[in-house]
């Protein structure tokens, strides 16, 4: 019993110790001659201008949050869809149970969806809306 724990200590052991030791080799390996050409950084060929601590507009982080929502979901979906068929044939009455949960499920997005939509994170240049009073 305790032997598989033991192969499971040498081997964190093995793993921890084998990233200091491929980083000494690459560093004995690499060459090592410094330049200021090579220091400077690096952005697509252009000359770096001012600083690098500039603020990020939100709606990318929003359109790629709400784009890997919905497209993980469709990958969740994608082995349904290929499996249906068996389902309907060979599992007599597990086809309409599957696809009643397959529309659960669309539906759930769709629900999200128009939340979204309705919340406005779809529009690149969002209008400001007037408060009601109340």
């Amino acid at each position: 019993m305790y032997t598989q724990f033991a192969t499971i200590l040498i081997f964190l052991i093995i793993g921890v110790c084998m990233v200091p030791l491929i980083l000494l080799v690459g560093k004995l390996l690499r060459p090592h001659n410094p330049d200021p050409k090579k220091l400077t950084t690096y952005e697509c060929g252009e000359e770096s201008v001012g600083s690098s601590w500039v603020q990020f507009n939100l709606r990318f982080y929003v359109i790629a949050i709400l784009f890997l929502i919905f497209d993980v979901e469709v990958i969740l979906m994608f082995p349904v869809g290929v499996t249906f068929r068996q389902w309907m044939t060979s599992q007599a009455g597990k086809g309409l149970l599957v696809f009643a949960e397959v529309a659960l499920f669309i539906g759930i997005l769709l629900i999200g969806f128009a939340y979204a939509w309705v919340k406005g994170d779809f529009e690149w240049i969002k209008t400001i809306r007037p408060q009601k009073k109340s």
